[in-house]
């Protein structure tokens, strides 16, 4: 198995919906650190997973989203509380909507995502169409 992984760190506000979030109910702010990995067991025909350039890009463009933006403000959060769990897939569909991205090779996508230094979560997607 192979492994390409791109990762970018951005600033975002959120705050959360939840019956009594405390203190996470006001806005604030959290320092995220995104890594984006993408598997295949071989590689295309140029000896790639996915092409660096190409999935760099990607990465940049899902980023620009949210960079500096209340995640409660964005149309891919309506209707959710913004968790650092509705994040991850929240990119990850955002990721798979790019056409700069092609996933031929690749058997899955894995989104992490670190929120200040206190949590990290994880979401991974399927993409040989065996799910």
């Amino acid at each position: 198995m192979y492994d390409v992984s791109v990762s970018r760190s951005f600033v975002a506000q959120h705050f959360l919906t939840v019956p009594d979030p405390g203190p996470e109910g006001d806005l604030h702010s959290h320092h995220y650190t995104l890594e984006v990995t993408v598997s295949a067991p071989e590689l295309d025909e140029y000896g790639y997973v996915v092409d660096i350039d190409d999935l760099s890009a990607a990465v940049d463009t899902a980023v620009k989203a949210y960079r500096d933006q209340t995640l409660n403000d964005c149309p891919a959060f309506e209707g959710l509380n913004p968790s650092l769990e509705h994040f991850t897939r929240v990119v990850a569909d955002h990721l798979l909507e790019d056409d700069r991205l092609s996933t031929e090779t690749a058997t899955s996508i894995r989104i992490a995502m670190d929120e200040d230094d206190v949590a990290r979560v994880g979401h991974e997607r399927d993409l040989s169409g065996t799910e």
